[in-house]
C-alpha cells in the first residue's frame, strides 16, 4: 500500500447507501490511482493446492462420465438440482443477505440458505460475508482477498492456495461483522461447520445416489459430488475472475468489475457485476429482477411471496440514470421509447400498433 494513502483513503467500494459521496451512489475521489498489486513473495498452501487438483481431476472424471451417459437419470437430476442449492447458498444467503443485507429473511429461509451455503463448501458464511465486505471496501487493492490486479489465475482460485496478504488481515478488522455475530443461524453454521460440511457437501450427496436409486460409489462420488462442488467453485470464482476482468462498464467506468451476459447460467445471476459494485445493497445485484439471466432475484422474489424475505432494497430508476450518464462508459442501452439516445432514424423505421392496426411512425 502506497504510504500516503491511509485505510480510509483506500476504499474503493461502498456498502450502504448513505456511504455513498454523491446523489447518485458514487464517490467523488478518484479511485485509478489505489488499484494496485506490490510485488510480493507468495507463501503456498500445499494442503489447498492438493485438494484443487484432485477435486479438478475427480471433476473432469465427473464430467467424462455424464457426457457418456453412464449415470442413472436420476442422478443427473440430483447433481443439477444440489449445483442450484448450494449456489442460492453463495448467491441468495452468504453474499445478497449476509454480506450486503441487501434484503431481510425469517428464519426458516435463513436455516434453508444456511444449509444450501454449506452444501457447496466456500467457508462458514461468517468468514464469507466478511472476506466480502473487505473485498468491496477495498476493490484492487492489496487488502482484497482476490485481488483482480494481480491476474486472471490468482483472482479465480490462486487466491486460495497462498497465505492471504498483511492488509487483507488489517483492513479485515476494520469492518464491522456485529449483525453477523448477532444472528444465530450463522453462529451456529461457525460453531459445527467442520461437522455440517463433510456431511452435506461430501457424504449427502454421495449416499443419497447409492441408497435412493442404487448409482454405483463411481458416478455418485465422482458425478453427484467431486462435480457438483467444482462446478459450484468454479461459478462463484468466475465472478472474482471473469468479471473483475472483462465486460462492459455501463454504470462505472472507473471500477474494474464488468457486465458478462454470457456467464450468467454459470453464476445464478451474479454476471452483472459492474451495477453490483455501483449498488451492492441492491437485493438483484442488476438493474434488471428476476429472470432467467437472473435467477437468484427470482428466488429472493418467490420467498418475497410467502412471506420468507422482506425489506428488499433497490435502486430507483432516477438515480441509476444519473450515474449511467456521469460515470458510465456510454455502453447502456436505452431506457425506452422517446430516450434522448434513441436515432431518428429508429423512431422513423417503427410499427406501433393503434386500435389492433400497425401503424408505421
Amino acid at each position: 500500500m502506497p504510504p500516503n494513502l491511509s485505510t480510509e483513503q483506500s476504499t474503493t467500494g461502498i456498502l450502504e447507501p448513505q456511504e455513498a459521496d454523491t446523489i447518485d451512489g458514487g464517490m467523488v475521489k478518484d479511485i485509478e490511482q489505489l488499484k494496485h498489486a506490490k510485488d510480493r513473495k507468495l507463501q503456498i498452501v500445499w494442503r489447498n493446492v492438493i485438494i484443487f487438483t484432485y477435486a479438478g481431476i475427480a471433476a473432469l472424471y465427473g464430467l467424462y462420465l455424464l457426457c457418456t451417459a453412464k449415470p442413472k437419470w436420476q442422478s443427473y437430476v440430483f447433481t443439477l438440482a444440489t449445483i442450484y442449492m448450494g449456489g442460492f447458498g453463495i448467491t441468495v444467503g452468504a453474499h445478497r443477505l449476509w454480506a450486503h443485507r441487501s434484503y431481510k429473511a425469517k428464519l426458516p429461509m435463513r436455516i434453508l440458505l444456511m444449509i444450501f451455503n454449506t452444501m457447496s463448501f466456500q467457508n462458514p458464511i461468517f468468514v464469507w460475508a466478511r472476506d466480502h465486505r473487505v473485498h468491496h471496501k477495498f476493490s484492487e487493492t492489496d487488502a482484497d482477498p482476490h485481488n483482480a490486479m494481480r491476474g486472471f489465475f490468482f483472482s479465480h482460485m490462486g487466491w486460495l492456495m497462498v497465505r492471504k496478504h498483511p492488509d487483507v488481515l488489517t483492513k479485515g478488522k476494520t469492518v464491522d461483522v456485529s449483525d453477523l455475530k448477532a444472528d444465530p443461524v450463522v453462529m451456529f453454521q461457525l460453531k459445527y461447520y467442520g461437522v455440517l460440511m463433510y456431511i452435506l457437501t461430501f457424504i449427502f450427496p454421495t449416499v443419497v445416489p447409492i441408497w435412493c436409486w442404487g448409482e454405483s460409489m463411481t458416478n455418485a462420488w465422482h458425478v453427484c459430488t467431486a462435480f457438483r462442488w467444482w462446478f459450484i467453485l468454479n461459478g462463484t470464482w468466475c465472478i472474482n475472475s471473469v468479471c473483475h476482468l472483462f465486460g462492459n462498464k455501463p454504470y462505472d467506468k472507473s471500477y474494474n468489475p464488468g457486465e458478462n451476459l454470457g456467464i450468467s447460467g454459470l453464476t445464478i445471476g451474479e454476471c452483472f457485476h459492474n451495477y453490483h459494485h455501483v449498488f451492492p445493497w441492491d437485493y438483484k445485484a442488476a438493474e434488471l429482477g428476476g429472470s432467467r439471466h437472473n435467477l437468484s432475484a427470482a428466488f429472493i422474489e418467490l420467498c418475497a411471496k410467502i412471506g420468507w424475505a422482506y425489506d428488499m432494497k433497490t435502486v430507483s430508476p432516477d438515480i441509476i440514470k444519473r450515474r449511467v450518464l456521469r460515470t458510465g462508459d456510454g455502453t447502456h442501452p436505452v431506457w425506452g421509447w422517446g430516450d434522448k439516445d434513441q436515432t431518428k432514424e429508429e423512431i422513423q423505421s417503427a410499427v406501433v400498433i393503434k386500435n389492433n392496426k400497425k401503424v408505421k411512425k
